[in-house]
């Protein structure tokens, strides 16, 4: 089984979580990436925020959630994601950068919108009362 590692921003604002779609993807994810070698969550996170948004994650605002896995969306049965998930406060202005394409703020009622591992999120975030 490949596993492929990502680290992802959770971003709830009046019960809606951010969201981003990539250029040539039909589904949502949540902001965030790959780590390079050697790279810590939290390098991760900043340069992948910084990259996907033009924001500034607060680092001392960094908290953990969760890590989720389910099957790769858009890729061969067997190949999964496991994504380790960061609430984190943000200076700037969210602004679609490189590979994104859009910047939306969805709710639970879109959650046949996004990726298998993000429907698990979302249904996370649901029952906990934090998604609308």
């Amino acid at each position: 089984m490949t596993v492929i590692d990502k680290i992802a921003w959770i971003r709830i604002e009046n019960s809606a979580i951010l969201s981003t779609r990539s250029h040539g993807k039909d589904v949502y994810y949540l902001p965030g990436g790959k780590r390079e070698p050697g790279e810590t969550d939290l390098a991760t996170l900043v340069r992948e925020i910084d990259e996907e948004l033009r924001v500034a994650i607060t680092p001392e605002s960094v908290t953990p959630v969760g890590t989720f896995e389910a099957q790769a969306h858009g890729h061969a049965e067997g190949i999964t994601v496991r994504m380790t998930c960061y609430a984190a406060d943000y200076r700037g202005v969210l602004t679609a950068s490189n590979e994104i394409a859009e910047v939306a703020w969805l709710g639970y009622a879109d959650r046949d919108r996004v990726s298998p591992v993000d429907q698990i999120i979302f249904d996370r975030l649901h029952e906990s009362g934090q998604l609308a």
